[in-house]
């Protein structure tokens, strides 16, 4: 007969890891027929007695229908079966659920390490920092050295891949060394893949950064955050006596809560009397540092690759629902990648650097360097300035060297090449180029000249024709029409003004 827990870890090894009966009997030290036996129950039966010798016996099959439902405590399951009649004592129930159901602690081993041995890292999540206009979610990494229970904290705004590898070199240049393995649980940025029956495989970039500080890595097993308890409590710890109570809208950014767990690591964290060693982590660290791996002169590249990139017409590049500048001469360009760290947005074009900013943790901004702004202003001013030339020299087959002669001796060359132009639209473009012609030859450099030789064309008077006589005779035959004498009858005026008073 095999006991409830037993038969939990039968049914397990079948339906969840495929094993054969041969191999389930094997691992458990149980005899083949009898893991043949349980392996096809649906659940676990005990033998029940002959008679009924409790008020429970009759609910018994109704407290495991239960329990298969879900897990509920004692508390609920004897609320539910006192609605439905039962009428017996609490404690009853409580001795037969020890007998249906394992005990929910698991007993553990209490790990010991050497100084320099192992490390535990962790993230920890606790609600949300302001950054800019947006809200992001707050996670802190922490990492613990399993001898000295040293600790080194930091928070962050992402659980990507740069932060992952930022915070570890952080920390490793924070203890001054590197321990000889790692234990990790089985986040995306540590583990990929689980394999059965041998060790899962970690993030290609995790193992690269790993080979580069000469440490391994530890993967915990699954569901057995336990394994890393010295980081897990470390976690508890900051929830607890950093975070409990503080308010984070209190911090303006993300750098003042780290100035401030660098505070309370220092001064609280790594000299406080630990409740297991009950000694101070500084002072069992003198011991461990010396047991740390040296680091490496150059420190490991930490920043991520996002390819695929293109920049718009505008000249911006989108990551993170933000945009950042490139110079003028990349808009509308395929073929960008970035790299980024947690502090960087570095900008590539061919293997070739175009751009560096500051990340930014904000939504819907426009990250800018005012050095494209000024390229793009004098990109667009020159081109303007080349289109001024090409028009000027469209003028005049004289042009060219008219314009030769004005930038030779005129500081503001431009300024008249561009008055003689605005000419053009109001004279005659034959006369213009008549106009530029005369004033090489005649070496009169500035538009005021071109202006006057203009005007003085168009006010030249016609020639004179023939003059033209007139003779006596032509008098003679002038008609004159007769005078109005009218306009000097005055008798009829009079009368008139004399019948205008009698009226």
């Amino acid at each position: 007969m095999i006991d409830y827990e037993t038969y939990c870890r039968i049914r397990t090894l079948h339906c969840e890891h495929n094993l054969s009966n041969g191999q389930i009997a094997k691992k458990l030290d149980l005899d083949p027929k009898t893991v043949t036996k349980w392996v096809t129950k649906e659940r676990y039966e005990k033998p029940g007695r002959s008679r009924q010798d409790s008020k429970l016996d009759v609910y018994k099959e109704r407290i495991r229908e239960l329990i298969r439902r879900f897990d509920y405590t004692g508390r609920q399951l004897f609320q539910i079966i006192r609605k439905e009649g039962y009428d017996g004592g609490y404690t009853i129930l409580t001795d037969y659920l020890r007998e249906i159901r394992p005990n929910r602690k698991k007993p553990y081993l209490d790990l010991v390490f050497a100084p320099g041995e192992c490390a535990q890292v962790d993230f920890g999540q606790w609600g949300s920092i302001q950054a800019g206009e947006t809200r992001r979610k707050l996670s802190f990494f922490v990492m613990t050295l399993a001898y000295s229970r040293m600790i080194y904290v930091e928070f962050i705004l992402k659980e990507t891949m740069e932060f992952w590898l930022d915070c570890h070199l952080k920390a490793f240049e924070f203890f001054g060394g590197v321990p000889e393995k790692i234990m990790v649980d089985r986040c995306k940025v540590a583990i990929i893949k689980d394999v059965p029956y041998s060790e899962p495989i970690p993030n290609p970039r995790y193992k690269d950064f790993s080979d580069y500080y000469g440490f391994k890595i530890k993967a915990c097993a699954k569901a057995a955050g336990n394994e890393k308890g010295r980081v897990e409590n470390g976690v508890k710890f900051i929830k607890m006596n950093l975070l409990g109570g503080l308010e984070i809208s209190s911090i303006d950014s993300i750098d003042g809560l780290n100035e401030l767990a660098a505070e309370w690591r220092d001064q609280i964290a790594n000299i406080r009397i630990h409740g297991r060693t009950k000694k101070q982590p500084l002072d069992m660290f003198v011991l461990e540092k010396k047991a740390l791996k040296v680091l490496p002169k150059v420190p490991y590249d930490c920043s991520v690759v996002v390819s695929g990139k293109r920049a718009n017409n505008q000249c911006g590049v989108s990551f993170d629902s933000n945009r950042y500048s490139v110079p003028h001469a990349y808009a509308s360009t395929n073929g960008i990648y970035l790299k980024v760290s947690p502090t960087t947005v570095a900008i590539y074009y061919r293997n070739s650097l175009i751009a560096s900013h500051r990340r930014c943790f904000d939504r819907n901004q426009k990250i800018i360097n005012e050095d494209h702004v000024k390229q793009l202003y004098a990109y667009k001013k020159n081109a303007k300035e080349q289109k001024m030339v090409r028009d000027f020299l469209a003028l005049a087959p004289e042009a060219e060297e008219y314009y030769a002669e004005l930038a030779r001796h005129r500081m503001n060359a431009k300024f008249h090449i561009r008055k003689i132009i605005a000419l053009a639209q109001i004279y005659n473009p034959n006369e213009v180029a008549r106009a530029i012609k005369d004033a090489l030859y005649f070496h009169a450099l500035s538009s005021e000249y071109v202006l006057n030789l203009l005007e003085q064309r168009r006010n030249v008077p016609p020639e004179p024709g023939p003059l033209h006589l007139t003779r006596k005779s032509d008098l003679l035959e002038l008609e004159i029409e007769p005078p109005d004498m009218g306009i000097y009858n005055i008798d009829d005026e009079k009368n008139e003004e004399e019948e205008d008073e009698k009226r």
